[in-house]
């Protein structure tokens, strides 16, 4: 059975709040989540003073700029290692997607295996080659890129200390929600075929059905905004899932990992027992005598199918009766 990991982003949506962070993890791991996912960054290094908020976050907060926005929304040391004994405690892995390099030495400094590289980064040469001395798993987030820039990014972190076993890329469309007409979910199969690599989805568009679609056409990695309420103010929250959303998909996406198979065409376990009753056996279609010769008048199909099979059926045409038969009588 193939496994789809299932990343809850909880991002920032904690609001700066680590009380609303701790109780972030404990729904993710209620939920069913493999990880629970945050962004560490430092405000100043991430947006200049000029970066303004991008549409969907000037809608749901009151700041003027990024650098407002972001500035009570970072999580220092402290918070970090708070909500890696939180994880702990609710027994789920604990991830977070890195924005500068003091935060990317952070999260080493901590010891975490797999790092996500986001889309925003997805041509920033210098911060992936920080990220691939690491030599650590990485998921390469690909929003807003064509193909060049995802073997860009790939050339550079492989150039760098990243084995390219290691990189697992996930096809994202940037937009909060993103519309559904854009997703373009085959984009996924396209990059598994040009790059050779394990991919998987990062989903903004509203509802569960789109990921679990991508769960279906193979995606490893399922990542999926969620918050405690899609009404709290901040930048992300209208686009994510609510907590009952998010079990609802961690749950259809392990029932699409069970229902994907192993690709044999057989019977299954539970349709063998079936397979007397359902299928059909040959039967006289009325009284045959001893002697007689089948034909298409005296003999026919039938359940139940623990008979000589339907599919002898021409084998049997011409062939001389050895006994009598009755009506429905299996040949």
């Amino acid at each position: 059975m193939q496994k789809t990991i299932v990343i809850a982003e909880a991002g920032v949506n904690h609001n700066g709040d680590l009380n609303i962070a701790k109780r972030l993890i404990k729904e993710a791991a209620k939920a069913g989540a493999d990880f629970v996912k945050f962004q560490s960054f430092k405000a100043n290094l991430l947006a200049s003073k000029s970066a303004k908020l991008a549409s969907y976050q000037s809608k749901n907060i009151k700041e003027d700029n990024q650098l407002s926005m972001l500035k009570k929304l970072e999580l220092d040391k402290k918070a970090h290692l708070e909500l890696i004994k939180e994880c702990q405690r609710c027994n789920i892995s604990f991830l977070s997607t890195a924005f500068d390099s003091e935060n990317l030495e952070l999260l080493n400094e901590l010891k975490l295996e797999l790092f996500k590289i986001s889309s925003t980064d997805l041509t920033n040469l210098p911060y992936l080659k920080e990220v691939a001395r690491l030599d650590k798993k990485i998921l390469l987030s690909t929003g807003m890129a064509n193909l060049a820039e995802v073997e860009f990014a790939i050339d550079i972190l492989c150039k760098n200390g990243t084995k390219r076993k290691n990189i697992t890329l996930l096809h994202c469309t940037s937009e909060y929600p993103a519309p559904v007409a854009e997703v373009n979910l085959r984009a996924m199969l396209t990059l598994k075929e040009a790059f050779k690599l394990k991919v998987g989805y990062s989903d903004h568009t509203k509802g569960i059905h789109i990921s679990l679609a991508a769960a279906a056409l193979g995606a490893v990695v399922i990542e999926k905004h969620f918050t405690l309420d899609k009404n709290m103010q901040g930048p992300d929250h209208k686009a994510s899932l609510e907590p009952d959303e998010l079990k609802a998909l961690c749950d259809g996406v392990k029932d699409i990992n069970l229902a994907l198979g192993n690709g044999i065409k057989k019977a299954s376990k539970s349709e063998r027992k079936n397979l007397k009753v359902a299928r059909k056996s040959l039967v006289a279609l009325k009284d045959i005598k001893k002697g007689e010769f089948f034909s298409k008048e005296n003999l026919g199909t039938k359940r139940p199918g623990n008979g000589i099979s339907a599919c002898k059926y021409d084998e049997y045409l011409g062939k001389m009766a050895l006994k009598n038969y009755k009506k429905d009588e299996l040949i």
